[in-house]
């Protein structure tokens, strides 16, 4: 896969296989690749953070999808293939349409209860309660004019997903355009 100097922000509710993808996606073949974990951009704010899935976080949220925006562009300005894999909705695709640089969008969709179970199963310091999933869920399954970004992946394997992404970025159809 060699798409240098392009950008895909990998999303999708929690549960729904973004960094599992991302993660397989940036060990392909092809252009070298930056893998940008959103999360790792939210751990950097040591005193003050507050959850991004609360409704009081969005000033916070804003800065930091800014702030990922501007890692993103200078690493495919410096030729890599970017992979930005985290929960960016369509209210924080702004900083990420001002690029100058081709910018992918695709929402991986699993249903819910799937999404939750896999929450749920993986443990460690993460997202297990269902009702933060379900909102971001319900936020992300009705994109308005982004609707044909999303990806339905219900039954899809880890493969399946990592081979539906890789065609979505070679078609074509899924760029950011104005």
């Amino acid at each position: 896969m060699n798409h240098t100097g392009e950008i895909l922000i990998l999303t999708g509710t929690p549960g729904s296989g973004k960094t599992t993808t991302a993660q397989t996606l940036a060990g392909e073949p092809g252009s070298s690749k930056v893998h940008l974990h959103s999360d790792d951009f939210w751990h950097f704010i040591k005193n003050g953070a507050i959850q991004p899935y609360l409704p009081e976080a969005h000033d916070q949220n804003t800065v930091v999808l800014d702030v990922l925006a501007q890692a993103a562009e200078g690493y495919a300005r410096g030729g890599y293939f970017v992979i930005v894999d985290g929960i960016v909705g369509p209210w924080f695709l702004a900083p990420f349409k001002k690029i100058p640089v081709p910018v992918h969008y695709v929402v991986l969709r699993p249903a819910l209860d799937v999404a939750i179970r896999r929450c749920q199963e993986r443990g460690g310091n993460t997202l297990t309660d269902p009702g933060p999933i379900t909102e971001l869920h319900k936020q992300l399954s009705s994109l308005g004019q982004l609707e044909r970004h999303a990806l339905p992946i219900d039954a899809y394997t880890r493969e399946e997903t990592l081979a539906a992404v890789i065609q979505a970025v070679r078609s074509g159809t899924y760029l950011l355009t104005e």
